[in-house]
């Protein structure tokens, strides 16, 4: 798929008439005749080609004047793969807008963090997606509140108030010039809450495009849990979710066709943040069918794509935490990592209260760790200055690491610190920063499974033979790991 596919109308067409779900998120399909907007992949049937026109978002097509399809429900695909896979300033926009910075710092604040002027921010957004920062909050702020109508008992003003809304008339004028009901019908239409359904914790189904491979994605996640912030339990993956206005706990659960999220939150207006997050950590936004095409067409990988299709790069939910958790790792094994992050977050965590047990903590901020004594740190001297130099410049913010940051400057900002090599850098863009195209040639398990696969041993020559596999080789590294007996890449029993 190609940057501005939405002008590509002859595709464009044929993807509407197969009601190919792959490209739901891609474009939006905007119907003259009904003035409703629709998913690629509407079960209802195709409007003549001279009566659609395509829109890049479905906040451009609100701005355009149309409502969304109640079939379809397209204000709830799977975002844009784009703005998982550039860095540019309308990708980072993009991501920063669905972490709610605008609702939370305005545009103003959301230009501040990319380093460009409002003018240009906003300049660039209309260009390539047909409306400003405002309108994508805006639907933004309107998913929130369609979910919240339809999955919570919640009263409407509290829902107002949660999903980013002033006032309670601007939530009622959007939701019907959004959705074309009021907001007492949609809930009306809603199915019904099943028995047993508990208070405070909201039921939501996360979309995917398919194929959606679980098993290292989740096993991933499993194996490296932190005990107190992260655990594997009933087949799903709990963890803590530090947020902008609280904490919240997630269980994630693999579906065929979508993955089960429930969330405590100890504040609704998180609510879509901890979603942007949780579908992020997952590579839920992910388009497979491109990244396993491309490196399917190498002959020694094919074999182990057409085997289990879809893998997904497990990141993270905060990538301050993350990159803490990466030098704790450096030169060990997973058991000893854990060990050493669990230390950690059993003296410095902030605790929280879970109701079904089991997690604790949120893992320890920046702030907390830059002012641990360093001598107290059971680790060797040289990891141990690594640790402290990289808190101390993550609390004082002279190194910033988030959805935001452009993977190079972050690359070349992190080689500057003592004790981060290449494996070091390139597993934290490529786990936290979300870079596809990050690599591990000097990887062990990488190195293992190139000469099972008769690939290039060295990483010289390995980093030659793959790019080819560009900008996918963060995907290429997960296929390659699979090839390894390790709990990392098989769903827990």
């Amino acid at each position: 798929m190609q940057k501005g596919m939405h002008t590509q109308t002859e595709h464009c067409v044929r993807a509407v008439q197969a009601k190919d779900a792959r490209f739901d998120g891609w474009f939006y399909t905007a119907v003259l005749t009904t003035g409703i907007y629709c998913r690629p992949s509407c079960p209802v049937v195709a409007p003549k080609p001279g009566n659609m026109v395509f829109h890049p978002s479905a906040a451009a097509c609100q701005q355009a004047g149309f409502r969304a399809c109640k079939r379809c429900r397209p204000d709830a695909s799977p975002g844009s793969p784009e703005w998982n896979r550039r860095a540019d300033l309308v990708a980072r926009a993009m991501r920063l807008i669905a972490d709610g910075v605008v609702d939370r710092e305005g545009v103003p604040g959301l230009a501040a963090r990319l380093g460009y002027s409002t003018r240009q921010v906003e300049r660039q957004l209309l260009a390539e997606l047909g409306a400003g920062p405002l309108a994508l909050a805006r639907a933004q702020r309107a998913q929130t509140a369609r979910l919240l109508i339809e999955t919570t008992p919640l009263p409407m003003a509290e829902i107002a108030f949660a999903a980013g809304f002033s006032s309670i008339r601007t939530f009622n004028d959007t939701v019907r010039e959004v959705f074309a009901l009021a907001p007492s019908d949609l809930r009306t239409r809603a199915p019904r809450s099943t028995p047993g359904h508990t208070p405070g914790v909201l039921g939501l189904r996360l979309p995917f495009r398919a194929p959606l491979n679980p098993d290292n994605l989740f096993g991933h996640l499993a194996a490296t849990a932190v005990p107190g912030v992260e655990e594997w339990r009933d087949g799903a993956y709990r963890r803590t979710l530090r947020l902008p206005y609280g904490h919240g706990i997630v269980a994630l659960t693999p579906k065929p066709d979508h993955i089960g999220c429930r969330l405590t939150l100890s504040d609704l207006r998180d609510l879509p943040v901890a979603i942007s997050r949780c579908r992020r950590m997952l590579d839920l936004d992910a388009d497979p069918v491109a990244v396993d095409e491309q490196l399917g067409a190498d002959d020694l990988l094919a074999p182990l794509i057409a085997k289990a299709p879809g893998r997904r790069v497990p990141r993270t939910v905060d990538e301050a935490e993350f990159a803490v958790r990466a030098v704790l790792g450096q030169q060990v094994s997973t058991a000893a990592a854990r060990t050493h992050a669990a230390r950690l977050v059993t003296a410095h965590g902030e605790p929280v209260e879970d109701p079904e047990g089991g997690l604790t903590h949120l893992f320890p901020a920046p702030e907390a760790l830059a002012a641990v004594d360093p001598q107290s740190l059971a680790m060797p001297r040289t990891r141990r200055t690594t640790l402290t130099t990289l808190v101390r410049q993550l609390a004082d913010g002279s190194l910033h690491l988030g959805v935001e940051s452009d993977w190079e400057e972050a690359r070349a900002r992190l080689l500057a610190l003592p004790g981060f090599g290449p494996w070091t850098v390139d597993v934290i863009a490529m786990r936290a920063l979300g870079d596809p195209d990050a690599f591990l040639p000097t990887d062990l398990g990488i190195r293992r499974a190139a000469a099972e696969l008769g690939l290039p041993s060295t990483p010289a020559a390995l980093t030659a033979r793959a790019a080819a596999w560009r900008p996918w080789r963060a995907y290429a590294v997960q296929y390659l790991w699979a090839t390894d007996s390790h709990p990392i890449n098989f769903l827990p029993v």
